[in-house]
């Protein structure tokens, strides 16, 4: 296992992360219309990057370098990986941004169907799960890990506790991308979808909080697994934060007679801190599966 294919790989998830955030952008400004051209802008492959038009191509231009990175490392992979089923997570990286970029472009042509623009935003925490997955398991820490202890038979077991953080920050995640992508800034969002996403907050920091909690006081000593665990929490109370401002802010938006900076900075904020939130999480799940062992029969990960 080479120590680059680790660093890379980390570049990739940081890449994804600024897409991510680079999409958002496009949503805050109102500007995934720019222009009725896919894959170019205008009939340009470099366009004038002025008005809307800087945030929806120069989004392009940031899903075209990920592409591209992710074509490089799925290739690293295969040629300095010895892991069959981490060789075939590069392929499924690859695979994923070819289809978030098809799923763009699509959302473009159909004139950002609803339901099109929240599977768009969908793939893409499935990629950013991926790309921090592969970050987590070409480390040399992962190699050397060796489990440390037997999970309590009589207590709450942190595997599926993990699995469970994982699926509702996810489930959270389309909740708001749904939401986002369902009415401009000079709409009001629909009350239903307000209410789900404020529902999926509370479930969310429920049982976040509570396999964080577990984390913590079991394995504080840790850090391997406690810093994670950490970061997920802070991060949890300070995307809590940022939603409740984002909900004020977009409150007014609609009295505006553009997406006015508050609004953009805040809700970008909110997505950006969302989305750290997940990564944290994957990073936490994965560790805890690497390092504890269990005397029930439950997931197991694929050997090193």
């Amino acid at each position: 296992m080479s120590k680059g294919v680790h660093r890379f790989a980390v570049s990739v998830a940081c890449a994804t992360f600024f897409l991510i955030i680079a999409g958002a952008n496009v949503t805050s400004h109102d500007a995934g219309l720019a222009t009725s051209d896919w894959p170019l802008s205008n009939g340009q492959v470099f366009p004038k990057m002025v008005g809307n038009l800087f945030w929806e191509h120069g989004h392009r231009m940031v899903a075209t370098a990920v592409g591209l990175l992710t074509i490089a490392l799925a290739i690293y992979i295969q040629l300095r990986e010895r892991r069959v089923w981490v060789k075939r997570l590069g392929w499924c990286a690859l695979g994923a941004v070819v289809a978030q970029g098809l799923l763009g472009g699509l959302t473009v042509k159909l004139n950002l169907p609803l339901a099109v623009s929240a599977a768009h935003a969908t793939l893409a925490q499935l990629f950013f799960l991926i790309t921090v997955s592969l970050a987590v398991f070409t480390s040399p820490r992962w190699l050397e890990t060796q489990p440390l202890t037997t999970e309590p038979d009589n207590g709450a077991s942190l595997r599926p506790m993990c699995v469970a953080s994982l699926a509702v920050i996810l489930t959270q995640l389309v909740l708001g991308a749904t939401l986002r992508h369902s009415a401009t800034w000079d709409q009001n969002l629909p009350t239903p979808l307000v209410v789900a996403h404020i529902c999926g907050a509370v479930v969310v920091t429920l049982v976040l909080g509570t396999t964080v909690a577990l984390v913590l006081a079991r394995y504080r000593g840790q850090p391997w697994l406690a810093k994670p665990a950490t970061i997920a929490a802070v991060l949890l109370v300070v995307q809590l934060g940022l939603g409740l401002a984002a909900y004020i802010t977009r409150m007014r938006s609609p009295y505006d007679p553009q997406p006015l900076n508050p609004m953009i900075a805040v809700t970008v904020a909110h997505v950006a801190c969302g989305a750290l939130v997940f990564a944290a999480a994957i990073v936490m799940t994965l560790r805890v599966f690497r390092s504890l062992r269990s005397s029930r029969n439950e997931y197991e990960l694929a050997p090193a």
